[in-house]
């Protein structure tokens, strides 16, 4: 069963293709120059979008065309060559160029995961009966497609990481003149406040004790990011221990989601050889 339909999995292996280093089909290194073949960087590709989308074992997804450890040993390379943080740079940027990221709205907002396995992005659930979990401090443009995140254990509070995922701004920059940024009651704190002050933000903030529906403001579209998020079960349920893994997969979702978006925003303005016969 594929992962992603093969309109979304094309245009991402191409791009993906175009970045990977040039490698010997046999390891130059062995006496006798006859080790085993290399196995394809396109079947790895694909293992790894399974285990992102359904959240299998590197174990259970392996077959006979490739080893878990070839998998994990693959993923590792490619995250120590910064493969997969440039892969979500070029949907970005394309994002930009084709249909243009809504800067001048911002939203913020945190979201708890489970995390079985603990590991350096964990800690005590404060909505799991202390089992293990995971928050990640989101932050989306006006339209919702994934500018950054910061991850932490989720007995961390939302506020705190404010200012480290506001900083993520200074990717995008030069910034509109004029940016207001989307928050929840949960950063309803006069720090928050100065804090966006500081950087020249204007903030939008839910007040505590006052019930209001997350459609009052623009802070519902990193709500439906935070569930496009979830739909891909190795970060709603993460086994993963390392930071630096972690991090890998949420670039890739975010480079799918921002395609995806892509794709689904520019099917009625553009025309290419490869463009759906349907609306996705």
């Amino acid at each position: 069963m594929p992962a992603l339909p093969s309109w979304l999995t094309e245009p991402l292996w191409d791009q993906f293709a175009a970045l990977l280093p040039q490698r010997p089909e046999f390891d130059p290194a062995h006496p006798l120059g006859c080790h085993r073949r290399r196995i394809s960087d396109r079947i790895v590709f694909d293992k790894l979008l399974q285990v992102l989308r359904f959240g299998c074992s590197y174990e259970a997804i392996a077959d006979s065309t490739c080893s878990a450890t070839s998998i994990r040993n693959r993923r590792d390379e490619w995250i120590h060559l910064g493969l997969f943080a440039r892969l979500k740079q070029m949907a970005l940027d394309a994002y930009d160029r084709i249909v243009g990221l809504v800067l001048d709205q911002i939203a913020v907002d945190g979201a708890i995961t489970k995390a079985p396995g603990g590991g350096e992005a964990a800690g005590r659930s404060p909505v799991d009966r202390g089992k293990q979990g995971m928050k990640r401090s989101g932050m989306t443009d006006g339209y919702g497609i994934p500018l950054g995140r910061v991850l932490a254990g989720a007995n961390c509070h939302d506020s705190p990481l404010l200012a480290p995922t506001l900083d993520l701004l200074g990717e995008f920059e030069p910034l509109p003149d004029e940016v207001t940024v989307h928050l929840d009651a949960g950063y309803d704190s006069a720090k928050s406040r100065t804090l966006l002050g500081e950087r020249g933000l204007h903030g939008r903030i839910a007040h505590k004790g006052t019930k209001a529906p997350v459609q009052a403001t623009r802070r519902w579209h990193i709500e439906r990011t935070h569930a496009w998020q979830n739909a891909f079960h190795r970060l709603a349920r993460c086994y993963e221990r390392r930071g630096s893994v972690i991090e890998a997969f949420f670039d890739l979702a975010d480079t799918i989601i921002t395609v995806r978006s892509l794709i689904r925003r520019a099917w009625t303005t553009h025309r290419w050889d490869t463009r759906p016969r349907r609306r996705p």
